[in-house]
Formats: structure tokens, sequence, C-alpha cells
């Protein structure tokens, strides 16, 4: 049986997002800025200066409210139960803290806490991380040269497959995402691991390794094996107004008791409510995107091009995932492919117009063939 779901889908950006900080205006080394020039970012910048003076603490944070316009619809028969009913209105407000702290000479501490999100009313940590881009810390000038292109992290953090991940909404966060919603097969989780980084003339690789676990436990051990992760890429700007970039990722994991690489954002949807039934039955919190199901075996490949001319910005997404899960004897597939094209013009780029289109298609666990597309509008000011 082959089912394919096709929806429009057009949402009114947040009436307020902001970010807030404790201390007089301040960048950190080796740091994504959480404002306008942290847009089209992927990895933080490797410096190779230090304005380092001191131990400094940065304190910031997103806040969100949202308001939601979006009718759905299907054909209500047995195969498609009907969907409730949703109208217009605000959604619950949501909100992020964030602790990034300069502990010493190239080495950092970024804590991310969701303090409301739709998931979960309570506040609660997402993960975070030390970064380590100089070991000075261990004797003045250690391994200098080879520190000038290394990075390394260690943490319950997000792991870095793909670019995708940049360019979301996490939680409040909304800055980074002119859509607003995040993409279909939603590739994003948090595990405990390492990252090593290797960067040099625009050329960067990344190589590690996690305990393929979102929620950490030492209970049933013989379940799950640890999840690697690779990363290479090329980023650079060819001149004053054009800059390319393209990296291939992969995720492997041979063994886990739930892969959540297409399920692990705990803080929900920005579509809240979209294609859920009548009885309540469908992905609740994750509403509006597709989860696979390939929750004991993954294999994923994603491919992202992107480029930008002036105020032209294109980001693109292919990706092809393979896997089962434990009650499963033969692997399924999926493929996801996605392409936004965005304009950033006026003062300092601050007003934008895009567009972003969206498919996916695979087998679900059973055995039925489904395909859905989206198309998606953005307009706005920062």
């Amino acid at each position: 049986m082959k089912t394919k779901l096709t929806y429009l889908s057009l949402i009114v950006l947040p009436l307020f997002g902001m970010t807030l900080q404790a201390q007089s205006q301040r960048d950190l080394d080796n740091y994504r800025s959480p404002d306008q020039r942290g847009i089209s970012t992927f990895e933080a910048p490797k410096d190779t200066l230090s304005s380092f003076d001191g131990i400094h603490v940065r304190i910031g944070g997103a806040s969100t409210i949202q308001f939601q316009a979006i009718d759905h619809e299907n054909s209500g028969n047995a195969a498609t139960p009907v969907l409730q009913e949703i109208g217009s209105n605000f959604n619950l407000a949501t909100a992020n803290l964030d602790l990034d702290v300069a502990l010493y000479d190239g080495v950092r501490m970024h804590l991310r806490t969701y303090l409301s999100s739709q998931h979960h009313n309570e506040t609660y940590v997402k993960g975070g991380y030390f970064q380590i881009d100089k070991l000075e810390f261990i004797q003045k000038g250690f391994m200098e040269d080879l520190m000038n292109h290394v990075r390394i992290k260690i943490g319950h953090m997000e792991s870095n497959y793909g670019d995708a991940h940049f360019r979301r909404t996490d939680n409040a966060m909304a800055l980074y995402n002119p859509f607003v919603g995040n993409y279909l097969m939603d590739s994003f989780t948090t595990e405990v691991g390492a990252e090593v980084y290797y960067f040099n003339n625009g050329w960067m690789g990344m190589l590690s390794m996690t305990n393929g676990k979102l929620n950490q436990a030492v209970t049933n051990p013989e379940t799950t094996s640890p999840s690697f992760i690779a990363k290479l890429g090329y980023d650079k700007a060819v001149s004053e107004d054009l800059r390319v970039r393209l990296t291939g990722s992969v995720y492997k994991t041979n063994q886990t008791a739930s892969a959540y690489l297409y399920s692990g954002d705990r803080s929900g949807s920005r579509y809240y409510n979209v294609m859920i039934a009548e009885d309540g039955t469908g992905d609740g919190f994750r509403a509006g995107r597709i989860n696979p199901g390939l929750n004991n075996e993954l294999t994923s490949v994603m491919i992202n091009p992107f480029f930008k001319y002036k105020g032209l910005e294109f980001f693109g997404i292919y990706e092809h995932a393979t896997g089962k899960t434990a009650a499963e004897t033969d692997n399924r597939s999926w493929n996801q492919y996605s392409g936004e094209l965005i304009y950033r013009f006026g003062p300092k780029e601050k007003i934008y117009l895009g567009g972003r289109y969206n498919y996916v298609d695979g087998t679900l666990v059973g055995g039925s063939d489904v395909s859905i597309d989206r198309f998606q509008l953005a307009a706005g000011g920062l």
C-alpha cells in the first residue's frame, strides 16, 4: 500500500523572541553568537587569537511566544482516522536558559536548560559540554601548533550529525530558523560522548563516539552498543560576496534499546496538534513530523550543500537512513530531501523572505510505503 500525504503550512513567526545576557556585550572565544551573527553559522568558529583574561560567565537565553494559525484535513476513512479540530490561538510560551563559561584560555563550558517547553512544563536540562580548543591548562604552549587546528568536545550534548540541526528551532531558540518548524525527519538527539575536530584552511573533519543513549541508565547493558558519527566538509568564503559549504555525515549504531536520532527532541514540535487524530492518537508532542522507527539498528547518511551570495542563501538536505526495530529481521530504508532558499535584505540584512520544500519517503513498521511533502513560506525581520 502506498500512502501520500501533502499539506501546506504557513505559521506566524514568534511575536516575541529575544536573547538575554546579564553583563555588557562581550564575545567568547570559539563561540557561535546567539544573535544575528550566528545565523548561517554551523560549527563554532575556530579562533587562534585569545581574549581570555579570567573566568567569565555569560548568562543568556531565549523566550518565544508563538501564534499558530494552521488548518489540517485528511480523507477521514478507516485507514486514516478523522483529525481533531484545531483553531487559531497562542501556544504555550517557551523559554531557554543558557550558561556559557570561559574557564581557561581555550576551555569553555556550555549548559542549556529548557525552562518551559511544549512537552515539559517543568524546567529540565537539555544538555551541556566542555569545549577544549587549547591545552594551556596543562602547560603554556602545550601542543600549540596542533591545537590551532584541533577541537575536543565532551559531554551529554547535541550530536553533530549533519548540518540540519544547526538550522533547526531548539525549543525557544528560533532565531536560526526562519521557518520556525523543523524538518519532517528531524535528525536531532543528545547523547553522552566525545567529538574530535580538525580544521585547516576551510576543511573540517570530525570523529565522534557516544554511548548511544538519550535517557542515561546503567541497566540492561547488553541491549546497547556505542554510536559512531563522522563528518567531513569544506566551508570557505570564495570572495567577499560568495561563501560555499559542502558536508557529508554518517551516524551508525549496531544495537540500542531505542535509537532517538529521529525522535530525540524532547521539547516538542513547533506545529502543535497537527495531524493528530480525533481520539488523540498520533505522535503527540512530535506532531507534524515523521519518525521512521529505525530504533534498534540504524545507519544514516546526510549530505548538505550550502551557499550564500550577497543576501541570497541556499541550504539543502539529502539523507538516506536504513535500519530496523528489534523485532524485525530485514532493514527498511528512508530518504529525505529538502531545499530552502532565503533572501536577506535591508540594513544589515535584517529582513528576509524564504521558501522551503521538504520531502520524505520510506517504509513503516509493518511494510506500508509512505511519502510526505511539505512546503513552507517565511517572512520576517530581526
